[in-house]
């Protein structure tokens, strides 16, 4: 009796040394990014407004706001969002659903794990290539968002087909066993327990859209525009290259302005992962499973 009592105090022990040593582990990869976003509003809160955030940058780019910046990434991240979203779940509802087992579809998955590790710099070239030259898009917001939906679909590839392969094949085959027919299944039984992994995979998508600079520099966005885009074959400004523009290229440009073009963005990504999270929350509290 003593012994098994020492063993399960030694186990006790175990857990606890391993749960202490990822929660150290979750704070070390906490702080930094909390520190970063710290120093970014330290460092750009005198130059965050009203004005900042609404008017037009003004005297070369070293004045102003970053109002088309900011309407240029949604048009950017908004477009490339609806072109690979929907690209990216019918892939994955494939790959799971229909696909089958064998040397073909497993050299598919391989490459598309691949193609999430492609450089963003050959994703611009293929972008110029493919969409601006051959498809004769020019260097439009859609070259860019389409380039973008390039880069994002192993990511909502992924997580799509990951979220749907963890839903029990014990739910597929009760709705089998009632009548349902197989796309029946994916519709209503499937997808709707799949929504919380297939949102994680979104807000990947939106973050690296919003935050990409290399793919849209020759694909549609433009060093400095005088007017809002008004259709998706027009150029805009976007917030990424507006933050390396001035960082690298621009003189004079007041010290906070790039911290602060930077927190704009920052907080853009937070607030579309917030939404994004209280979303698959939501879904999540209604699984029964």
């Amino acid at each position: 009796m003593f012994a098994a009592n020492q063993r399960l105090i030694d186990k006790t022990k175990k857990e606890e040394r391993f749960k202490a040593a990822l929660s150290t582990l979750t704070v070390a990869i906490f702080l930094p990014a909390l520190m970063i976003v710290g120093w970014l509003f330290v460092k750009g809160a005198p130059a965050l407004s009203i004005d900042f955030l609404l008017q037009d940058p003004i005297r070369g780019m070293t004045a102003g706001g970053i109002f088309p910046t900011i309407i240029g990434t949604i048009w950017l991240v908004t477009i490339c969002v609806l072109i690979s979203a929907p690209l990216g779940i019918l892939a994955a509802i494939y790959l799971s659903e229909y696909a089958p087992d064998n040397l073909s579809t497993r050299i598919i998955r391989l490459c598309i794990l691949n193609l999430a590790g492609v450089p963003s710099i050959v994703h611009a070239l293929f972008g110029l290539g493919a969409f601006v030259l051959f498809l004769r898009m020019g260097t439009s917001i859609l070259a860019a968002s389409c380039t973008l939906a390039v880069m994002n679909l192993p990511v909502i590839i992924t997580s799509t087909l990951e979220s749907l392969q963890a839903v029990p094949r014990s739910f597929r085959e009760a709705s089998w066993n009632v009548g349902a027919s197989k796309l029946q299944t994916i519709r209503h039984i499937v997808l709707p327990n799949s929504i919380p992994g297939i949102l994680t995979g979104m807000v990947f998508a939106v973050s690296r859209a919003a935050g990409e600079t290399a793919a849209i520099l020759f694909t549609g966005v433009a060093f400095y525009l005088p007017f809002l885009p008004v259709n998706v074959f027009e150029q805009c400004m976007s917030l990424s290259m507006h933050l390396f523009t001035i960082s690298t290229q621009v003189v004079g440009v007041p010290e906070a302005y790039p911290y602060a073009t930077a927190l704009v963005l920052i907080m853009m990504v937070l607030i579309v992962n917030s939404i994004s999270v209280a979303m698959r929350w939501y879904f999540r509290s209604r699984r029964k499973w």
